[in-house]
Parts: structure tokens; C-alpha cells; sequence
């Protein structure tokens, strides 16, 4: 209740002495005392009511005050019955420190003011259990079934004034308000989501508090199927989340409760949409198989026109098609460790391809119609069909190109990693028919191990990068890659430790540059003269001569795999 309601009722006798802008406190109990310390009794929002004798002379109200102040109470109610008039020492120091004062006459006993206080309170918290009650209620019956997460996230707006969106684990925003105004911006969703990984990989419990530009935000995880966090590992890539504009750390444990069980309505939704897409799984998987084990192109063909309605809905056939492998991999006992193995994360990665590939522009409840994605072994696959360009015109309309897969993904993506897994991609050229698709299968995992040689916890790669050296390099030994680079590059690092030299920043310029001394030197801002001294230097660590191209492109390519 509020400070205004008592001082509203009449039958209270209560008078204001100050505070007439502090009215709107909420009053959550009361509390009567002549200590002259309370506050160990006290939690917060409290009226409290004191016949005075705690106050011996006028020097005991200033700390008498600042410890109601302290303890966070709502007001002070002070009777007339001992004293007469409140004193004004009292009145000031309440003034001072802003915390409402009241009056009590004489003829009002402090037991009538506290039953009015705690009958109150009680009702309305009583009125906050009803209304949980009947929100999950008109929220089970307006779930999913009734609208899809939209018509629940509507719902807390209008009821609980709570703005809230759902977000996939690479921060697309998957459902938000109607009603809510402007959406997330797409880069305080990948933050969010990426706060939320992060959170979910160090095992802390949910919801997780993250502050972004002024804002508070609690995520809630949105789990599938009863699965709990000791599987955060498998599914921190999968699972969806919800974005709480508000702070849920003093939340009572029944709005807790109705957001929990928000989740699952969201969970419920989410596992729909899973099996709305078994049909192109399924798809996918059958074409997969007949590319795999070398089927006729006629037979991939008639298989190919099945599918194009399922995944192409009202575009006819789809005349070119393109090939995307990932994979994920965990470090540890638990992951695949490599290269090597590890066919349980074949799952995983083929939920993981399926949100990565979905067109972030696409309308209508399904925005992942054109995605059919399988899973083999510790591989997804997905075929991604490409319309035709209007008029007839040899080529596809537009083509998946690795950089943008991971433009918007990749700093969520990192966090949910946590620094022992990695997620690699490929991508084929775009092909025309059935022949082609064998071609663009090899193409695209060729492609995946290119950027499986390469730093860093999610890298992609395209099939432009096929035609150059870097083909060459995944397919390097991991044992022939370290003895190589240590033979030539080594020396190089224990120089520059000793002495700081900055050798080998100054081989790599030196390459970058094509052997020019002048623009190599003004690159690093030395003096020719210096730069010579420091390639005569890497020529003597190494043994090798800098102006023949074999020794050139030996340091190259030891660079590149480093």
C-alpha cells in the first residue's frame, strides 16, 4: 500500500508533518518501537511507529532518523500522547534527511494503525498470488497454440508492464512485443547473447543480470525437453533465451515463478518449430545419403524436385543450389578433441547450421522455410537452394558467401564457445544441377578444413579460397606444420625474446611488401639502413638468403601456419 492511502484514511488520525513529495512509498509492514536503535529489527519499508520516549533531548533526533534513514524504512509515525506536539528537532531532521513524518493523536492507538497496516498489505499480496495465479493461466491458454510467443510476450507488457524478447543463441531476434515500440537493435542482442553464453558455460544460475547502456536486462534460458544445466555443453549452442528489460534480483520467488514458467511456454514453441522442420530434414538427409555413396544423377535429380517445393514454397524448382559443412569440436574428454571424431556433435551442428542459415529479412511465422540442413557423423550439411535470376540469366540471384555467415554471429558464438570448443564452416560454389552437387559436397568440407587451419573459435571459408595456397596447408601433417615452422621461425622467436628485436614483425612486412626495402621501411618507420641490418640478421639466424623466391616462400608459408 501506499504512504497517500494512510494518510487518506481518516479513521487513522494521522497528520502530516512532512514529506508530502515521498507520498507514492510502498509500505510493506509496520513496526512500533522506543529503541533507540531499531534498526536490527528493521528490513525495509516500513512504517514506524514511536511514542517518543526514546528522546531525552532534542540532540537524539538527528541519529534516531538517520538510522530509520539507513535501514531503507517507508515513514515515521510519531504519537502526540507523551509529548504533546512532535517535537520540532524531529521534524527537521526528518526534513534533512527527506523520510516522511506523521502525526498519530492521542486518541488513536498505535494497535489500530498497525491491523489497518497489516490487513492491507496482507490483502494485497494475497491479490498478487490470485493474479500469478490467473496469469498463468490466460498465458497456458494463450501460449503457443493460441499465437506463438508474440501473444505471451504481449501479455507480461500488459500485465506486469515487463518488455521482454526472445533471442536465439547467435542473437536473432526470434519474438518481441507488439506493443513494445522500437525492437532490440541487433547489436544489444548479440551482447545479450553473448552475455548469456558466457554465463551458461561457467555453470552460474539462472536469470543472469546484464547491464547494456544504461539498461538492465535478466535472461532466463529456454530449455527443450527437461534438459538441466550439466548439459550446457551440448546445448548452450541450441537453446533459446529470454531478454527481461528489468532487474530480477528482488523479484518475489511467485514472479520468478510465472517467468519460469514463461520459459516453458517459449520451450513448448521452440519444439515446435523443431518439428516443422523434420520434413526438410528428412530432405536433405535422403539427398545427402544418394550424393555420398554415389548415386546416378537422375536418381539425385528426381529427388532434388521433391524437395524444391518443401524448401522453395510457391518458386517452382530451383535451378542452383549451394553446399555449407560445419562442425563443432570441444577440447577435453568430452569433445571430439580434432579432427578426429567426435559424431555426437553432428546434432548439435545441425542446429547450430539451421539458425546460422536463417534469413534474418525473411516474413511469416517460418523464417528458416529454405533451410534443410542433415547431419553425418560430426558434420551438418546443409543444401541451400538459390533462385534463379529473372529473365533467364545463367547464375543464381544471390550466393551465401562465408564472411557474411559469421558477420553477425561470431562474438556470441565466441562466448559460448569459452575458449575449448570451435565451430568451423564451408562453403561450396553455388552448382546448377544434380551432377554438380557431389562436386560442391567435396568442394564445401574442403573448404571447412581450410578454415579448421586457421585461429581463432569460429572461422569460415569459401570456395574462392581453393584456387590459392591456402588449399594446400590443412593438409600439412600436424607434426610435418611444427617442424617446419619451428626449423625456420624459431630462432627467429628466441632473438627477439633476448633482444626485442621485432624480427619476426619485420619478415612479416618485409614478405607483405614483396621484397621492397623502401616501402617495407616506410611501413615500419625505420631507416633502410636499419631494415638491412635486420634481414641480414634473420638471414644469418636461419641460414637462408631473402632475395631468392624459394626461401621467400618457405618463410611464407611458415608464417601462414604458425
Amino acid at each position: 500500500m501506499r504512504l497517500r492511502a494512510l494518510l487518506d484514511t481518516d479513521a487513522l488520525g494521522l497528520r502530516l508533518l512532512g514529506g508530502q513529495d515521498e507520498l507514492d512509498r510502498t509500505v510493506r509492514g509496520v513496526m512500533t518501537t522506543d529503541l533507540r536503535d531499531p534498526s536490527r529489527y528493521l528490513s525495509g519499508g516500513e512504517l514506524v511507529l514511536t511514542g517518543l520516549a526514546w528522546r531525552r533531548d532534542a540532540a537524539d533526533s538527528e541519529p534516531f532518523v538517520r538510522l530509520l534513514v539507513q535501514a531503507q524504512v517507508a515513514a515515521l509515525a510519531a504519537g502526540e500522547a507523551e509529548l504533546g506536539d512532535v517535537p520540532d528537532d524531529l521534524v527537521l531532521a526528518c526534513a534533512r534527511h527527506r523520510l516522511p513524518l506523521f502525526a498519530v493523536h492521542e486518541s488513536v492507538a498505535f494497535a489500530t494503525i498497525t491491523e489497518h497496516v497489516v490487513r492491507q498489505v496482507s490483502g494485497e499480496r494475497a491479490g498478487d498470488l490470485a493474479a500469478v495465479v490467473d496469469r498463468h493461466r490466460r498465458m497456458m491458454t494463450s501460449g503457443p497454440a493460441g499465437g506463438g510467443p508474440d501473444v505471451v510476450l504481449d501479455l507480461l507488457g500488459s500485465d506486469l508492464d515487463l518488455r521482454a524478447w526472445v533471442l536465439s543463441p547467435t542473437g536473432r531476434l526470434v519474438a518481441g512485443p507488439k506493443a513494445a515500440g522500437p525492437g532490440l537493435p541487433a547489436e544489444v542482442c548479440a551482447k545479450l547473447a553473448a552475455e548469456h553464453l558466457a554465463a551458461v558455460r561457467t555453470g552460474r544460475r539462472g536469470p543472469h543480470r546484464v547491464v547494456l547502456a544504461g539498461a538492465t536486462y535478466s535472461l532466463f534460458p529456454v530449455r527443450r525437453g527437461g534438459r538441466g544445466a550439466e548439459d550446457a555443453r551440448g546445448t548452450v549452442l541450441s537453446d533459446w533465451l529470454l531478454a527481461v528489460e528489468a532487474d530480477a534480483g528482488d523479484w518475489a520467488a511467485e514472479r520468478l515463478d510465472l517467468l519460469q514458467g514463461v520459459t516453458q511456454l517459449i520451450s513448448v514453441e521452440r519444439d515446435r518449430r523443431d518439428a516443422a522442420r523434420t520434413v526438410r530434414r528428412r530432405l536433405a538427409q535422403e539427398v545427402l545419403e544418394l550424393v555420398r555413396t554415389g548415386a546416378a544423377p537422375a536418381e539425385i535429380a528426381a529427388r532434388l524436385r521433391v524437395a524444391a517445393p518443401v524448401l522453395l514454397p510457391g518458386l517452382g524448382a530451383a535451378p542452383h543450389w549451394q553446399v555449407v559443412v560445419a562442425r563443432v569440436e570441444w577440447d577435453g574428454p568430452e569433445g571430439s578433441g580434432g579432427e578426429g571424431g567426435g559424431a555426437a556433435g553432428g546434432p548439435v551442428a545441425q542446429s547450430l547450421l539451421e539458425e546460422i542459415l536463417v534469413d534474418p529479412h525473411a516474413t511469416g511465422p517460418e523464417p528458416s522455410d529454405r533451410i534443410a540442413v542433415a547431419h553425418a557423423g560430426d558434420e551438418a550439411v546443409a543444401l541451400v537452394p538459390l533462385p534463379a535470376v529473372a529473365g533467364g540469366h545463367d547464375g543464381p540471384e544471390s550466393e551465401i558467401l562465408a564472411d557474411t555467415l559469421l558477420a553477425s554471429v561470431r562474438e556470441p558464438l565466441t562466448a559460448g564457445l569459452d575458449g575449448d570448443g570451435r565451430v568451423t564452416l564451408g562453403v561450396s560454389a553455388a552448382v546448377h544441377s544434380a551432377e554438380g552437387l557431389r562436386g560442391a559436397l567435396e568442394e564445401a568440407r574442403h573448404a571447412r578444413r581450410v578454415a579448421a587451419a586457421r585461429p581463432g573459435r569460429v572461422c569460415a571459408a569459401g570456395h574462392q579460397e581453393l584456387a590459392s595456397h591456402v588449399l594446400l596447408l590443412p593438409f600439412v601433417p600436424d607434426d610435418v606444420r611444427r617442424a617446419f615452422t619451428a626449423r625456420l621461425l624459431d630462432p627467429l622467436h628466441d632473438y627477439d625474446r633476448r633482444h626485442r628485436a621485432e624480427l619476426i614483425p619485420t619478415l612479416e612486412a618485409f614478405l607483405d611488401c614483396d621484397g621492397s626495402w623502401t616501402r617495407c621501411a616506410s611501413r615500419l618507420h625505420l631507416h633502410v639502413n636499419t631494415l638491412r641490418y635486420r634481414v641480414g640478421r634473420i638471414e644469418q639466424l636461419t641460414g637462408r638468403d631473402l632475395s631468392r623466391l624459394e626461401d621467400k616462400l618457405d618463410f611464407f608459408l611458415a608464417l601462414r601456419m604458425s
